[in-house]
């Protein structure tokens, strides 16, 4: 038991968001990916709703989505706002990575809270989140500002909407060290 212990703790202790520029291009098994979504599967949700939904660009799908947040970002842009780095930011942070998954959230307004359902789909992303940390493979959740844009784009229904994009890629591991202030501020004790 104690060894279990031990490596969950250092798991989720060295979870870490890596960006796109830190990745090296080296293409992710399908079966590794499957593994991710499969533990995202395995999260907490109040009476059963399952409310996450993936949508996976890979290979030429990662075009199609940088394409597409380019053109959204040019079309939202005012002419004072626009700039060709965001532009190209938007971008190269899908094209730099190996896989970016869109994080869809099916609502359930006749069965829980939506607070329930965003509290559900989060457990499912640090689910995947320190799986990918498990296999060595370097993620980060981003909420992008046109993060409503994408809804139409990935067909989503009236009771679907997407909560951002989890971005994936091996990378060189680094010592990025925790930035944290103690437990010991964060917590009340009530024992008698």
């Amino acid at each position: 038991m104690s060894q279990s212990i031990d490596t969950i703790n250092q798991i989720i202790r060295n979870r870490r968001s890596i960006f796109p520029p830190e990745y090296t291009g080296q293409e992710i098994p399908r079966e590794l990916l499957e593994t991710v979504l499969e533990n995202a599967n395995y999260a907490p949700t109040h009476r059963l709703t399952q409310p996450w939904r993936f949508t996976v660009f890979r290979g030429q799908g990662l075009q199609k989505l940088a394409d597409y947040m380019g053109d959204t970002y040019r079309a939202n842009a005012t002419p004072e706002s626009f700039s060709e780095a965001k532009l190209e930011g938007a971008r190269n942070k899908v094209l730099k990575s190996a896989c970016v998954i869109a994080i869809v959230m099916e609502i359930h307004p006749d069965k829980v809270p939506e607070w329930e359902e965003v509290a559900a789909v989060s457990c499912a992303v640090q689910n995947m989140w320190l799986t990918t940390t498990a296999l060595g493979i370097g993620a980060y959740w981003s909420s992008p500002s046109n993060v409503n844009a994408l809804n139409q784009f990935l067909n989503l229904t009236p009771s679907q909407k997407c909560v951002g994009l989890f971005f994936m890629g091996y990378h060189l591991p680094k010592d990025k060290p925790a930035v944290r202030t103690p437990i010991e501020e964060k917590v009340t004790w009530v024992e008698a």
